[in-house]
């Protein structure tokens, strides 16, 4: 980067900090550098007014306000092709509608500088993704690996685009408890491997898949992962993406060791939750591919995009082989958002105790956005001040009593102590100190108080 580049960024980050400030939003250093990935692609950023149309200048609309449905219609018939939508409170269930209508392209997890999940979306992926057939800079390696007894031209159409496509791959067999059919365990256990063996960011696609084109978006994207949701909710691990970050490590990691505490579970659902434990945790940089890198058979030859081209039934009944399973998740997932029966965030303090608290926000449904917001900031900040000696916050927001009874399961199985709030209540500076020095361990406190 030139002395000029630098200037026009740090002036840039400075200009968003204001926009920010204004405006009583508060980002994490990773959520600020996306914005202005955008920006620089897109056009300037503005905060939506309610009501109002976006200007055409505008290529970044920052949306703080949940709109209704018509307004929610209203901006989407407004928006032109080449613009983003930036939600920075995505955690807030209040946008699913107007998420609904947009293409999802990502969300970034929260972090203690920024404690919300900040999605971004928009009408199709064409203003941001590279021109096709166009190379990135950055260095990519495709990885891949299927059960030995598939036969060695299980991956041989893969195996030769990549060639003509001059792509470093490795793709090999491995051995299997299953004979053809390949567990969770061991395709993260030989992504872990690859990981440990090269340098370079791993894109991991399915050994029976037919290239149509070199597949680099990923490596244009500067996110952590990258994957697609199938029907908008599963998350398939046909196609992923891991950057050489930390993060990528962490959800790399974590899917390795549910899948194998859990080995009978199908792997969409066990990426899924390794997703949703390292996004609490730390600010997770996710895209959400295009179904180009995940089309089925089907679409190829039609007018339809393909990229990535999976042998999958019509049905794609290998996804979710059980047609109830993760029910509870199907909402929030197609929002690109925590449940409410996961933790949206989890922040570690200083304290040398494993004790762990989970605090539970109720009522969110029925809660300003605003005021939803600031709860959460008051919630971390106050854990942030004084811990009260536990050594972890979990913070689960609730919008249904099933979800609280969920919520208060999971806490009490891990021997967690229970806190329950609603985002209107002021809370006080001592609270977990407070909370700490209880003797009743089993109990759960429910702030009391009226909406203000």
């Amino acid at each position: 980067m030139t002395s000029v580049d630098t200037a026009q960024a740090d002036g840039l980050q400075t200009n968003f900090d204001q926009l920010l400030a204004a405006n009583g939003i508060r980002m994490s250093a990773a959520q600020r550098r996306r914005l202005a990935w955008l920006s620089e692609r897109l056009g300037p950023a503005v905060v939506h007014q309610a009501s109002s149309v976006p200007a055409r200048d505008h290529g970044v609309i920052i949306l703080v306000e949940p709109p209704s449905g018509p307004a929610a219609e209203m901006l989407y018939r407004s928006l032109r092709a080449n613009c983003a939508v930036v939600v920075p409170f995505g955690e807030n269930p209040a946008f699913d509608f107007l998420k609904s209508k947009l293409t999802d392209f990502g969300t970034i997890g929260p972090s203690f500088d920024g404690p919300h999940e900040m999605w971004w979306g928009g009408l199709n992926w064409r203003p941001i993704a590279p021109e096709q057939g166009s190379r990135s800079e950055a260095s990519l390696r495709v990885v891949s690996c299927y059960p030995r007894a598939c036969g060695d031209d299980h991956a041989r159409a893969l195996r030769d685009k990549l060639a003509e496509f001059r792509i470093p791959c490795d793709i090999a067999p491995i051995d299997t408890a299953d004979g053809e059919h390949m567990r969770a365990a061991e395709k993260s256990a030989f992504l872990l491997r690859m990981w440990e063996q090269h340098r370079e960011p791993l894109l991991f696609i399915e050994a029976d898949a037919v290239l149509s084109e070199p597949p680099m978006l990923p490596s244009s994207l500067a996110c952590d992962i990258a994957l697609h949701k199938w029907n908008r909710w599963e998350m398939s691990a046909r196609t992923l993406y891991l950057a050489r970050s930390p993060a990528a490590e962490a959800v790399l990691r974590n899917w390795h060791h549910i899948a194998s505490a859990y080995p009978a579970v199908w792997e969409g659902y066990l990426l899924d939750q390794a997703w949703s434990l390292t996004s609490s945790q730390m600010a997770l940089d996710t895209v959400w591919l295009p179904r180009s890198y995940h089309a089925p058979a089907e679409d190829a030859g039609t007018p339809r995009h393909t990229t990535v081209v999976h042998d999958l039934p019509t049905d794609s009944s290998d996804l979710g082989p059980d047609a109830e399973f993760g029910v509870a998740m199907r909402a929030a997932r197609r929002a690109s958002r925590s449940g409410g029966r996961d933790a949206m965030i989890v922040i570690r303090s200083q304290a040398a105790s494993n004790n762990a608290i989970t605090v539970i926000m109720r009522d969110i449904a029925t809660s300003d956005a605003r005021e939803m917001a600031a709860s959460i900031e008051a919630v971390t900040g106050a854990f942030a001040a004084d811990c009260g000696g536990f050594g972890r916050l979990e913070l689960a927001l609730c919008p249904w009593q099933d979800d609280i009874r969920a919520a208060k399961s999971a806490a009490k199985s891990a021997n967690n102590r229970i806190i329950e709030i609603a985002p209107w209540q002021a809370l006080p500076a001592d609270l977990f100190r407070t909370v700490g020095q209880s003797r009743d361990a089993g109990s759960v406190v429910v702030m009391a108080g009226q909406h203000g």
